[in-house]
């Protein structure tokens, strides 16, 4: 009997928290594909398949993918350019390179990203998803979007004060209802039964449609659309996967479990696959609705595949309900959402962690605000592996003994690469050396081309000083390394 309770307990919930997840997603793939200059049914499309499929064969219970605001901006010229049926082939094969991402098993080179790095990728997302509610304190207006005044205003504000209260209250009351659902609904109701003179989800765009069809894109299959295509599906590969991953390390990190990113890769890639061929936009994991979902409970394939379904329900029967949502409460639900996103402990802790890795946060953090999430995780992450290497080429160093036949021994300690290679060589003095010179090799690891290098080049300053150099307790690793480089021990 504790038993089906239980289980009836956590469907309720998951179900709870994917209707939660669900009103959030749809402001947000209406904005992006507003933002590409898209159709906003193809935003739809695109969260209904990308986040059933993802929910129901990913590798990550618990997260939400959807059509991503990050995938969408760096399409905009393709669409401005060429069209909508070429920006659908872009997708597809985007998928496509998703597909092959994952069946090389690459997803496992997410755990090589610094946690600096997950740091300012966190604290970033977070500060774009409070700078694009901005947004929706604007009206359209003569010369473009103006800020609302007045009365106006202040009812916008009031409402969005309204439902955060209602989001960070009612946990203390009671968690039978996701605090989020309550607070759209709540502010929902009270919006229409005080006639509030508000906007509305509607006045973004209609959402009524009918189901997605097949359709594959009109476009000439050639070598020229390939041209065209090609670096925009790149590019969206590139930034989908790394959203989705980061994602989902954190979702890992929050719900303390292992999911599986190669099979998470795969059923993204299957996803824009099937997005491109039923007219929807590419996505990936979304961060805001992610964390929606979990802190409302949802935790299992569930909660994933009722966020994806209600969008399908909300395009063919639920608009009329769905439209008259205030766009202040979902304002509201989003604020909350970065605010919790934002690592706070992160500044905290800048003044003890070493400068380069305080360095890492900052730029990351910056960088994902004014650029985008892939230049921000790139530059992220070759600032902490050229700090890891310095500090490596430091750390070489060399014991030296003097044998009694009158002989030298060298002891060095350390890694030696790239960047260790010159410091390694001006630990010797082959001009003051003896005669015999013995490299005990036993604490030396060799990890690349530029380790060959430099011990062929001490060994012909030794030589052409007329002295012997000899190396010994080498691994079997550095033995091969030396052999396929055809240089005789």
């Amino acid at each position: 009997m504790t038993t089906q309770i239980s289980r009836w307990t956590d469907i309720r919930q998951n179900v709870l928290a994917g209707l939660t997840s669900s009103f959030a997603l749809v402001p947000e793939c209406i904005a992006f594909a507003l933002v590409a200059q898209l159709n906003p049914l193809m935003g739809l499309y695109g969260a209904f398949i990308i986040c059933t499929v993802t929910a129901v064969f990913g590798g990550r219970p618990g997260m939400i993918s959807g059509a991503a605001g990050s995938m969408a901006v760096v399409i905009v010229a393709l669409v401005v350019q060429h069209g909508a049926q070429y920006f659908l082939l872009t997708v597809i094969l985007s998928g496509l390179l998703m597909l092959l991402f994952g069946a090389l098993r690459l997803g496992k080179l997410i755990r090589m990203v610094p946690h600096p790095v997950m740091l300012g990728f966190v604290n970033g997302l977070a500060i774009v998803i409070a700078l694009a509610q901005l947004e929706h304190f604007k009206q359209p207006g003569a010369g473009g979007p103006q800020w609302l005044q007045g009365t106006p205003l202040l009812i916008m504000a009031a409402l969005v004060a309204f439902t955060m209260l209602i989001v960070y209250l009612l946990p203390r009351l009671t968690k039978v209802i996701p605090p989020a659902l309550a607070a759209i609904v709540g502010v929902g109701l009270l919006s229409q039964l005080l006639h509030l003179p508000t906007r509305t989800l509607g006045d973004m765009a209609h959402i009524a449609g009918n189901l997605p069809v097949f359709h594959f894109p009109d476009v000439p299959l050639n070598l020229e659309t390939l041209r065209i295509v090609t670096p925009y599906a790149v590019l969206m590969a590139i930034v989908g996967l790394l959203e989705t991953l980061l994602t989902f390390n954190l979702t890992d990190d929050i719900t303390a479990t292992r999911g599986q990113p190669n099979r998470e890769c795969l059923a993204l890639g299957a996803a824009n696959l099937l997005s491109g061929l039923f007219g929807g936009m590419g996505g990936c994991a979304m961060i805001g609705q992610t964390m929606i979902n979990l802190g409302s409970g949802g935790r299992s394939r569930l909660s994933g595949m009722v966020s994806g379904m209600m969008i399908l329900l909300f395009i063919l029967f639920l608009s009329p309900l769905i439209e008259r949502i205030p766009l202040a409460a979902l304002v509201g639900v989003m604020f909350v959402v970065a605010q919790q996103t934002f690592a706070w402990g992160s500044l905290r802790v800048l003044g003890k962690v070493p400068r380069h890795d305080a360095l890492v946060i900052v730029a990351v953090t910056i960088i994902t605000v004014f650029t985008d999430l892939a230049v921000a995780v790139l530059c992220g992450i070759v600032i902490a592996a050229l700090n890891f290497a310095w500090q490596h080429a430091s750390e070489i160093r060399a014991d030296e003994a003097l044998s009694e036949q009158g002989g030298k021994t060298y002891v060095p300690h350390g890694t030696l690469f790239f960047a260790s290679a010159t410091h390694f060589l001006e630990l010797f003095d082959p001009q003051e050396d003896p005669r015999q010179v013995v490299v005990d090799c036993r604490h030396l690891h060799l990890a690349d081309h530029s380790a060959v290098a430099a011990l062929e080049n001490l060994c012909e300053r030794y030589a052409k000083a007329g002295k012997q150099l000899q190396l010994t307790h080498l691994s079997r690793r550095s033995r091969d390394l030396l052999a396929r480089a055809g240089m005789t021990i």
